[in-house]
Order: C-alpha cells, then sequence, then structure tokens
C-alpha cells in the first residue's frame, strides 16, 4: 500500500510521472510529440557519422552504395526497435523503469537504469561539448587563456578548451538544464517552432557544400575512392550513434495517444531527420573536407556565421533536454527502490551541473568517436528483454496493476542483457561476424531469443501464471 501511496504522490509532483503510468487524461497531442522527434534527431551525431563514413580525419570510410546501405540498414533498424518500444510504452503508459520491472524485475531493473543513466550523461555532456566548440569556433579565443589542453595527458590533436569554448559549455549547460527541469511541455515548446526550421537549414547548406566541391560528378568521383570500413561496421556506428536515443525513445512515447503517433514520431527522427543528417555530413566531408555544416558556414562570412551557430544550438536544445529530463527517470526510480525518493527536478539539476562540467573538459572531443562505438556494439541487447517480454512472452499483455508486485529480480532479462552486451563486445573487438554483420544487432537479436528460453526454464513462468506466491 505505501508503494501506492509513493507513485501518487510522485506521479503528481510535477505531472511527469516518474514512478507512475501516465494517465489518457495526461497524453500530449500527436503534432507535438512528432515535432519532439524531429528535434530530438537533430543533432550533431547524425552529421559526425555521415564523416565517419567518408572516411574524415584520414579514416577507413565507405563508398557511396555502401554509406546509402549503411544508412538505410542501420536506421531502419533503429525504427523498428524504437516503434517496438514505443508501442509497449503507448499501451502501458509506463517509462523505461516502470515497463523494464516486468522483465528486469523490481530491483534487477536497476542494471538498465544505471546503463541508462551513464550513457544519458554521457550523450548530455558531449552535446554541450559540441555547442560550446561550435560557439568557440565562432568568438575564437581573444582572451588568450587556456583552461584545459588534453595533449597534457596524451591526447595528441585534441584542440585545447579555451576559456571561451569552457564558458560556452557552461552557459548553455545550465541552459539546458534549467528548460529539461520544466519536463515535457518545455521539451515541446523548443521543439516545435525550431524543427522545421534547421531542417531545411540543413538541407540548403548540403546543397551548397557540394556545389562548392565541384557539383555530383566530382562527389561521385572522390567517394568512390574510399573503403576499409565494411557495412557491418558501418551499420555498428549508425546504430550506435541512436541506441541510446531509441530506448529513451519509451520515456517520451509514453505521453502519445497512439501508436500512428508512436510510428510517425520514429520516422520523423530515423527516416526523415537523421538520414538527412547522415548525407549532409558525407557529402560535407567528401566534397568539402568538412562533416559540420556550421564549421563550414563560419567561413561563408558574418551573416552565415550568426544563422549557423543560432541554428545549430537551438537544434541542440531539444536533443539534450531530452537526455536530461530522461536521465532523471532513470536515476529516480534507482533511488526510490531504495527508499530514498529525491524529486525529479532535483535530479535533473544534480545531472545537468555535472554533465555541463564534464562536457566543458572535452569529453566530446577526446571520447565520443568510442563512445558511440561502444554503444553501438553493447547497448542494443538492453532492449531485448523488454520486447521479447512484451511482444513474445506476454503477447503484449501487461497488467498495471501489478507493477509494484513484480519479483525483486527477473534473471532472465538480466542474463539475457548481460550475455547479449558481452557478445556485441565480442563480435566488434575481438572475433569480427562474418559477412560484414553488424555487432550490435545481432548481439540484440540473440538476446531475445535468449530471453524466452531462459524465462520457460526458470521459474519466471511459475509466478506469472500464479505457480509461484
Amino acid at each position: 500500500m505505501s508503494d501506492v501511496v509513493e507513485t501518487k504522490e510522485h506521479a503528481l509532483e510535477d505531472g511527469e510521472y516518474m514512478l507512475a503510468p501516465v494517465p489518457e487524461a495526461a497524453r500530449r497531442p500527436t503534432w507535438n510529440q512528432v515535432m519532439v522527434w524531429v528535434g530530438f534527431g537533430y543533432v550533431v551525431t547524425g552529421l559526425f557519422v555521415g564523416g565517419v563514413l567518408a572516411g574524415f580525419g584520414g579514416q577507413p570510410g565507405v563508398a557511396p552504395s555502401t554509406a546509402f546501405w549503411a544508412i538505410a540498414l542501420g536506421m531502419g533498424s533503429l525504427t523498428v526497435l524504437t516503434s517496438l518500444l514505443g508501442i509497449a510504452a503507448q499501451k502501458t503508459g509506463m517509462s523505461l523503469a516502470l515497463i523494464s520491472r516486468y522483465s528486469y524485475g523490481s530491483k534487477g531493473t536497476n542494471l538498465p537504469m544505471i546503463v541508462m543513466a551513464l550513457l544519458t550523461l554521457g550523450w548530455f555532456a558531449s552535446i554541450t561539448g559540441m555547442v560550446g566548440q561550435i560557439w568557440s569556433s565562432f568568438i575564437g579565443n581573444p582572451s588568450g587563456v587556456v583552461v584545459f589542453n588534453p595533449a597534457s595527458l596524451g591526447y595528441e590533436g585534441i584542440p585545447a578548451i579555451t576559456l571561451e569554448n569552457f564558458l560556452a559549455c557552461m552557459v548553455f549547460g545550465l541552459v539546458f538544464t534549467f528548460t529539461a527541469y520544466y519536463g515535457i511541455k518545455a521539451i515541446e515548446a523548443i521543439a516545435i517552432p525550431v524543427a522545421p526550421v534547421i531542417l531545411i537549414i540543413a538541407i540548403i547548406v548540403g546543397i551548397r557544400m557540394l556545389s562548392e566541391g565541384g557539383g555530383f560528378s566530382s562527389f561521385l568521383s572522390e567517394a568512390n575512392n574510399l573503403g576499409g570500413l565494411g557495412l557491418g561496421h558501418a551499420i555498428t556506428v549508425v546504430v550506435g550513434s541512436w541506441i541510446a536515443g531509441a530506448v529513451m525513445g519509451v520515456d517520451l512515447f509514453r505521453f502519445n495517444k497512439s501508436v500512428k503517433a508512436v510510428i510517425w514520431g520514429a520516422v520523423a527522427c530515423f527516416v526523415l531527420t537523421n538520414p538527412i543528417l547522415n548525407f549532409v555530413g558525407y557529402i560535407g566531408a567528401v566534397s568539402v573536407g568538412q562533416f559540420n555544416y556550421v564549421e563550414w558556414m563560419l567561413d561563408k562570412g558574418l551573416f552565415l556565421a550568426i544563422i549557423g551557430v543560432i541554428a545549430w544550438t537551438t537544434s541542440l536544445w531539444t536533443t539534450n533536454n531530452a537526455e536530461l529530463y530522461c536521465n532523471s527517470l532513470y536515476v529516480g526510480p534507482v533511488l526510490s527502490s531504495y527508499k530514498k525518493p529525491v524529486q525529479r527536478r532535483k535530479l535533473v539539476l544534480i545531472a545537468g551541473i555535472l554533465g555541463t562540467i564534464i562536457g566543458s573538459l572535452a569529453f566530446y572531443q577526446i571520447f565520443f568517436a568510442d563512445f558511440i562505438t561502444v554503444l553501438g556494439a553493447a547497448a542494443p541487447p538492453l532492449a531485448g528483454p523488454l520486447i521479447a517480454d512484451y511482444f513474445l512472452v506476454k503477447k503484449g499483455n501487461y497488467d498495471v496493476s501489478k507493477l509494484n508486485s513484480q519479483p525483486t529480480y527477473r534473471l532472465p532479462g538480466i542474463i539475457s542483457f548481460l550475455i547479449g552486451a558481452a557478445l556485441g563486445l565480442l563480435f566488434q573487438y575481438v572475433i569480427p561476424l562474418p559477412f560484414g554483420l553488424p555487432s550490435g544487432l545481432i548481439a540484440l537479436v540473440i538476446t531475445i531469443i535468449l530471453y524466452p528460453l531462459i524465462y520457460k526454464s526458470l521459474n519466471d513462468s511459475k509466478h506469472d501464471t500464479g505457480g509461484i506466491q
């Protein structure tokens, strides 16, 4: 009974339902939610991935046809994965932390929550660093002050963090924290006016970069010389750039009014927004040697520079809001499971300040490339138990009244996830899969297959059918 009372108190705390399902009366308009996903999907990683596929920085890349298939298959996989998780969230109204109880257990769910909390904190720090870097490029270093030099720690080739870069990260990190503090409505308020404009800017600038590089024929001639990355690795990079967002989708889709709204949201992000950024980044890296179109705009005069910096900042605002908002929804339930409840807004402030500090000290510049590769290999299996339990084992039928009476630990979810994550890393770094298959997605499929087998062999099936009290 105390759990139910506590849940109601938290549900009413700020309207974000951290520890309770979202009721139908609190669901958000479909258009608002779709625009959140357009804005959510607009993040520099899309351009960065395009640059990786184009061999930016002297790394091995892929030819245009391979890049197309890597983006199509990677984003297609993310669309399916996000939609499946989103349908479960929309049908139940439950957050990732709550819905995970059915496949991981009431305290076993802390495993995926801690993983997602670390991932979203890393993303928040990375995006804050991205914004700071752009403003630093725009402002320059008139102070002449260097706050931190990565070369002093052995990271040669990483630009020093100037005072201007550091202050830009601190200022915008705190701004992002402030708006995430106010929840889903604040995220919508920023995304709706900004999302269409930034998409148009990206497309126009992509065309300009292509033209500056000599046109389409020159681009093809240069791009067809690329090679060495491999389709499987390329898909893993694409998936890694957004796997955390796909899983985070549960916490956004629980506010949707229909399954149709879920599908439209996933399509808006992974069919409309992100592939465009992937291709713009690829074209820019090949045509003008720069995947980041805002960096390119900075050299084209003050007017374009101002437009680029403002568009960049506002577009990343929605994404970083979502990272911080979801982070609080992962940390809060973990603390509550140990009878140490903390208000969602306090968690946002703590994570926002911590992420801002990390982001201002070159986390993006030093660790980001490895960060998304590891994500692409190890993180997809996290969603495996959720998909397998909801769609294969329970056939889409979750009894919300049993939310607070789940077993403490559900071993099928914990074991299958750990095996899947280990296999993803093994396939990526030790034993490459045949035919260039993507490590993370194959590990996810294995996890989905393992879960029902382990579930039937252990006591979970007896508990769910009433055989264990």
